[in-house]
């Protein structure tokens, strides 16, 4: 299709996603790079409801499936991508606040298909499909996934019973954070109602780390820092230091955390050097003043106002001096005193 018979985005009801889901046959489902919880749930609870509505589904991650969420049913269907195109009709990508983060290798896994589907829960999100369903007050995209699928009477087999409560899990805090609605409470009420073992699946959740993230951890910890006020706190993981411990890229996921439990801390920064030289920045905030989702916007970033992150050139010195410089402008803007670094 040419670039001027390409159709315009529009943004899509549940009802417009609900009929080209029972009107295509074939789809291939992608999520981004780095895969966490939601995007793999995503993945898996949406398959699976396709598959059961007797649907061809592939389901593509540019890292495969982190070893961490292995114990979700169908997770074995989790694929890296192929060298050659996917036969499908509709690509739907799921909680990715960019196209290019999905990676190019599944850009180019999904390039046949001629209808894309985004659905996400990213405010920077900047609606990149031919329908965009985008809810930024949703807690996890598992979330709006959950009230696609119950309000259009798709099929909610145990596997995507499980992998959107995983979603949903993860993606809260295990139901912590400030973006927790009654909702999303009545959303796992309703799964555990239709069968979830939440003990079971809590513990393979939380309670099943490898040695090394521990290894990790202590690493981490010799390298925090905060500012002299205790507002901003940060640590870093050197390239080296991921060599040594043969870690893996899920390994450090939710540790960010950790810093952002401490007492007087309103902005945890995790710094991490990546193999190609670049630095990879999260960043938490326990204030919707200090919105990290801008600061991170600064730097070609984003996500939400209390979770955001960026990849910027290093070296990690260079790119520690930006970002915490532009953090503590805006901690200072907000309490009117000078920049404290």
């Amino acid at each position: 299709m040419s670039e001027t018979t390409k159709p315009q985005p529009e943004d899509a009801t549940f009802e417009r996603i609900g009929e080209v889901l029972r009107s295509r046959q074939s789809f291939v489902l992608l999520s981004h790079v780095r895969p966490d919880g939601d995007a793999i749930g995503s993945q898996l609870a949406l398959g699976f409801s396709l598959l059961a509505m007797g649907k061809s589904v592939r389901m593509i991650n540019e890292d495969g499936l982190p070893e961490n969420l292995a114990f979700l049913a169908g997770s074995e269907r989790i694929e890296m991508p192929p060298a050659d195109p996917v036969v499908a009709e509709v690509a739907i990508a799921l909680d990715t606040a960019t196209k290019p983060r999905l990676g190019a290798a599944v850009l180019h896994a999904a390039s046949k298909a001629d209808l894309w589907l985004n659905i996400d829960h990213h405010i920077s999100n900047p609606r990149y499909g031919t329908l965009n369903l985008i809810d930024a007050t949703s807690p996890a995209t598992g979330q709006i996934l959950y009230d696609l699928i119950i309000s259009q009477n798709l099929p909610l087999p145990a596997e995507s019973r499980d992998a959107l409560y995983v979603a949903v899990s993860t993606d809260t805090g295990s139901f912590q954070y400030p973006s927790t609605t009654a909702r999303t409470y009545e959303l796992a009420a309703d799964l555990i109602r239709r069968g979830v073992d939440v003990g079971t699946i809590n513990s393979k959740t939380y309670d099943e780390l490898p040695f090394r993230r521990l290894e990790l951890m202590r690493a981490l910890l010799d390298t925090l820092e905060r500012t002299p006020d205790g507002i901003v706190a940060w640590w870093e993981l050197r390239d080296r230091t991921r060599k040594d411990l043969a870690l893996r890229q899920e390994d450090s996921e939710g540790l960010i955390d950790v810093i952002r439990a401490i007492r007087g801390v309103q902005v945890a920064v995790f710094f991490e050097e990546l193999e190609d030289g670049r630095i990879r920045a999260s960043m938490r905030s326990k204030d919707r003043r200090l919105d990290v989702c801008k600061i991170a916007a600064q730097f070609d970033g984003g996500g939400h106002a209390l979770a955001a992150g960026l990849r910027m050139q290093g070296p990690l010195p260079d790119a520690k001096s930006r970002v915490l410089g532009a953090i503590c402008r805006r901690v200072a803007e907000v309490s009117g005193t000078p920049p404290n670094l």
